[in-house]
């Protein structure tokens, strides 16, 4: 499948980056020669050297590399596929950084297709619920762009408000957007006293030298200050999801169940690559301003510790004991294995209807694209800056597309962006597009049927 991605976050939640229609993976197999593993290697040697996080790691990793390209330690890779795999083996020899990782075009399907299936949700909310004993219940599978994450956030947050505990399950939780971790941490805190949450420091391409994002508290439109919270974890909890559970745990303002998160905290971006392979390099870390580190490579330590399929009891336990309630009824489950279990009535499920506005900003997009004229004040500071290094790709793709003959709404995606079917005049695609509550497009995907 041939695709285009405009899609960015800052961490690995929704990490995409520049993708131009590629050859088929039969062609790539063909092209795949000495020159183009040559091509790989110097890119995957100039994003270490001038992006990667650590530049004295990126230099150690280009040189082992180089030397190993030079020794013909390479030549009897004839896979794009296994290259990947060797590449990533290579740099973790230098460095084991769990989101640096070179991958395959051909390997994601295949990938795909042994993850389970992701729970649908808005903006990362898969449901809220109430359970037996005024507990409340949040699965959170994602931390989206703040923009859309918010207005969600606040209807969640809000319909929890008379609960007299909570739990947040993390454990489908796969990162995302460090400023929709600050909002988040904001609901427990005292709206009048900000507080530091976390910082990011980011590599300024080509240099020694690092920007601070720092990530504080802010007023939310509903509070769960001095309440019982506990949070859910498991070694599926990663980036994005471990910073919320690192920072609610440094700031004493939950306990964690469960277990060991992933480990994986340097956020960055997904690189394009010669002959169908990517690489995700970080080009970030986060700072604690409390602990001056951070989970990477040893994940979060939960408090109480249990395996998978007692985690949801334990912290269904912690809960009600925390909130000083009796125990369960006899006529109860004395062990529930999950929500369901328990649950006396849903509070909200994710959206399916398009959002509005979504459609006409996918007719508008096209037409500027076809352009070459963005209207970046349109979309969110991140995905403008992506669109400005990508235009030429872009335009390229939806100019040979053709004339754009129809539009219709498809489904709302696992993560809340509404999916379209567009036809051309030349092709047919499905357009995905998320906006923010002022309407501007905080993400955009297009891949070809």
């Amino acid at each position: 499948m041939l695709t285009a991605v405009l899609a960015v976050g800052v961490a690995s939640f929704s990490q995409h980056a520049a993708a131009d229609q590629g050859p088929s993976a039969a062609q790539t197999k063909q092209s795949f020669d000495a020159t183009a593993k040559r091509e790989i290697v110097e890119g995957v040697v100039k994003l270490m050297t001038e992006d990667y996080v650590f530049p004295e790691v990126g230099h150690r990793a280009a040189i082992v590399l180089t030397e190993n390209l030079a020794a013909g330690s390479y030549d009897a890779i004839m896979d794009p596929g296994a290259f990947a795999h060797r590449l990533t083996e290579d740099l973790n020899t230098v460095k084991h950084d769990k989101h640096l990782r070179v991958r395959s075009d051909e390997q994601r399907p295949a990938q795909q297709a042994r993850l389970a299936k992701p729970k649908r949700s808005e903006a990362g909310f898969t449901r809220v619920d109430l359970l037996a004993g005024n507990i409340g219940y949040l699965d959170l599978n994602g931390f989206v762009g703040k923009g859309m994450f918010k207005p969600v956030a606040d209807k969640a947050m809000r319909l929890l408000a008379g609960t007299d505990a909570l739990i947040i399950d993390l454990r489908g939780n796969g990162g995302g957007n460090p400023a929709a971790v600050s909002y988040f941490v904001s609901f427990f805190v005292d709206p009048k006293a900000p507080v530091h949450v976390n910082d990011l420091l980011r590599r300024k391409p080509g240099t020694g030298e690092y920007r601070r994002d720092v990530f504080q508290t802010e007023a939310t439109p509903s509070s769960y200050l001095a309440k019982p919270v506990v949070i859910v974890t498991g070694p599926n909890t990663f980036s994005g999801g471990e910073e919320f559970a690192y920072d609610m745990q440094s700031l004493k303002l939950a306990t964690l169940v469960g277990e060991i998160t992933g480990g994986g905290a340097n956020p960055g971006g997904l690189r394009r690559l010669p002959a169908g392979l990517s690489i995700f390099v970080p080009t970030g870390r986060p700072e604690n301003p409390y602990t001056h580190t951070n989970w990477e490579g040893r994940g979060v330590e939960p408090e109480v510790g249990t395996a998978a399929d007692q985690a949801f009891a334990k912290a269904y336990e912690t809960a009600r004991k925390a909130a000083g309630k009796t125990p369960l009824l006899a006529s109860a489950p004395s062990s529930p294995d999950g929500p369901d279990a328990v649950m006396e009535r849903s509070l909200m499920t994710p959206r399916s209807t398009a959002q509005a506005g979504s459609e006409a900003a996918i007719r508008r997009s096209v037409a500027e694209f076809q352009a070459g004229a963005p209207r970046y004040d349109l979309l969110s500071p991140g995905l403008a800056e992506l669109t400005r290094t990508q235009l030429p790709q872009i335009q390229a793709e939806v100019v040979a597309a053709g004339s754009l003959q129809g539009v219709t709404f498809v489904e709302v995606g696992l993560q809340g962006e509404d999916v379209y079917d567009l036809k051309f005049s030349k092709a047919e695609w499905l357009w995905s597009v998320l906006l923010d509550e002022d309407g501007k497009v905080v993400m955009a995907d297009f891949h070809r049927k």
